[in-house]
């Protein structure tokens, strides 16, 4: 489904001012794109090319170097999952397999139709000594099964529901 961002290019030109549209300050710029639009579109980064007078293949060189920029569009709620040799071995993958169940994704779709969800398995969380480990949002949850994974992705989905009804 693609965006059209021309009417939203005053929230880039923001956050390009803010830098002094200085192309040394490129991730710190991108960085900020992303956090306003979940990740980085084309169209955004060839006009923040422009805008910074540097060459497109060098603002997609970065955004594709940093594993912390995605290209694709991500959920409004990010479920990190460790996979790592200690959450592993506690079982990470039944978190995994539910999660995949519960949200209709798999290991190539990462993200639900609704844009709700992003799930990304990571190597580590460095939160070991909790395993196995989940992030939602940016809040750690430890010692997790599929179980407990799965009562807090409901409440988000529910709490999701009723304000979409709220909004109507």
């Amino acid at each position: 489904m693609a965006q059209d961002f021309t009417s939203n290019f005053d929230k880039v030109c923001q956050i390009l001012d803010k830098h002094g549209r200085n192309p040394h300050r490129l991730v710190a710029i991108l960085q900020e794109i992303q956090e306003a639009y979940t990740y980085l579109p084309e169209e955004i980064m060839t006009y923040t090319a422009t805008a910074l007078g540097i060459s497109p293949s060098s603002v997609f060189g970065v955004a594709t170097f940093y594993s912390h920029f995605t290209l694709e569009p991500k959920g409004k709620h990010i479920i990190r999952v460790c996979d790592g040799t200690a959450c592993h071995v506690r079982k990470s993958t039944e978190i995994i397999t539910a999660l995949h169940a519960e949200l209709s994704l798999s290991t190539k779709k990462i993200t639900t139709d609704d844009q709700l969800f992003t799930l990304e398995i990571v190597a580590c969380l460095g939160a070991c000594g909790l395993a196995p480990v989940v992030v939602i949002d940016e809040v750690v949850h430890g010692g997790m099964n599929a179980t407990k994974t799965l009562e807090i992705i409901r409440k988000i989905k529910a709490a999701s529901r009723e304000e979409a009804v709220a909004n109507v």
